[in-house]
């Protein structure tokens, strides 16, 4: 059971104010009957609810597969920055958000949910659960770099220091610009840029490409996204 007021609001539509106001206003119904008060439980999962003639469904859970492009923060909201939600226009669900963080200046694949349960056992580090990066960096990355991030790397400031879980490094091509994969389970703050400077080395591009089993659309532009199919589903 839920509010009638939340069950609009979280289905886009309106504000909590707005629809409050549907509501005294006369133009919703539940089971065909007019509603008369905003805090009224519905049973979201067989009751029919209707704004001004039009049904408005519940739908739980949602999840979108987003290529976060540069330049946005992931984020709900932001006074001063464009967030992922912000590309999101023509979804007008209020209680989606980002599971996990990206950087700024950092592309790659965001899931965009509701669902809580699924993103605590997404990024917990306890679930040990792969987030794969490819980056290009600024130095020659040497099997000698494959071995501390195997090993962990203190990415700690001053005294205080800070060990990472084992990561999994792959050279993809080396030189002064060297090019690579990485695989981490955790999502500290900028990991990835402070395990390379760590090695004394810097990030210049950064993507993530896939999260557990979940693989980063090749066909989703920057920017774009889409529901998530139900074998990627399945997969999470």
């Amino acid at each position: 059971m839920i509010r009638l007021d939340k069950y609009l609001a979280d289905m886009g539509a309106g504000t909590r104010q707005e629809v409050k106001k549907y509501i005294r206003q006369g133009q919703v119904t539940v089971d065909g009957q007019p509603a008369k008060k905003p805090e009224m439980k519905v049973d979201e999962l067989c009751q029919v609810v209707a704004v001004s003639g039009t049904r408005v469904s519940y739908k739980m859970y949602e999840y979108y597969m987003m290529n976060k492009p540069k330049g946005v923060v992931s984020a709900t909201s932001d006074k001063k920055e464009k967030t992922v939600l912000d590309l999101m226009e023509d979804i007008k669900r209020r209680d989606l958000f980002p599971a996990g963080r990206l950087d700024k200046d950092t592309e790659g694949l965001l899931l965009i949910t509701n669902d809580g349960g699924l993103a605590h056992r997404l990024l917990s580090p306890k679930k040990h659960v792969d987030k794969c990066y490819y980056a290009s960096v600024s130095g020659i990355v040497t099997d000698e770099d494959v071995l501390c991030f195997k090993e962990g790397i203190d990415i700690g400031a001053g005294k205080e220091k800070e060990i990472t879980l084992p990561a999994r490094l792959e050279i993809l091509k080396t030189g002064e610009i060297s090019e690579v994969r990485l695989t981490i389970q955790e999502g500290k703050f900028h990991q990835v840029k402070r395990m390379f400077k760590a090695l004394g080395k810097e990030v210049l591009y950064l993507k993530r490409e896939r999260m557990g089993n979940l693989v980063l659309d090749p066909f989703l532009l920057p920017g774009q996204y889409r529901n998530l199919t139900e074998e990627e589903l399945k997969l999470l």
